[in-house]
């Protein structure tokens, strides 16, 4: 039975009222009807437990490096049981966050190197603000 407000359905999934709006624009949740007439239930739009179950899987999908479009994809797959293009998805989302991790690290190494140039210097310019200045850090 569908009985949670939008703010309630936020509440359950530790988002704002906002994200789900935004969710449902981009039509990764479904927008209840407005039910008519007036009293308790009329004009707010009431949500359910596949509600909150869809938010928690937008969300966990999001914490594990997919896009919101890698997410409507996955979401239409599973429709589909597709399994094979939902592992080649996931692959390919690996591989994505691999050039990440990569590239965080190349900066990390910057930073390192900088800051123990900034530590042993003597005067002049901070290396780490000239660095900056000159623009992305070199690897």
């Amino acid at each position: 039975m569908a009985s949670l407000t939008i703010a309630r359905l936020a509440d359950s999934a530790g988002v704002g009222v906002e994200t789900i709006r935004y969710y449902q624009r981009r039509g990764l949740i479904d927008t209840p009807e407005r039910p008519a007439g007036f009293g308790s239930a009329g004009g707010i739009r009431r949500y359910d437990e596949a509600d909150v179950r869809r938010l928690r899987f937008i969300r966990s999908a999001q914490a594990a490096g997919f896009t919101l479009e890698e997410i409507g994809r996955l979401l239409e797959l599973d429709r589909t049981d597709d399994r094979a293009t939902i592992r080649e998805l996931t692959e390919q989302r690996i591989a994505a966050l691999d050039v990440k991790i990569e590239e965080l690290r190349q900066a990390r190494a910057s930073l390192a190197r900088l800051a123990g140039e900034c530590g042993s210097g003597t005067g002049g310019p901070c290396p780490i603000i000239e660095a900056f200045d000159e623009g992305p850090l070199p690897g």
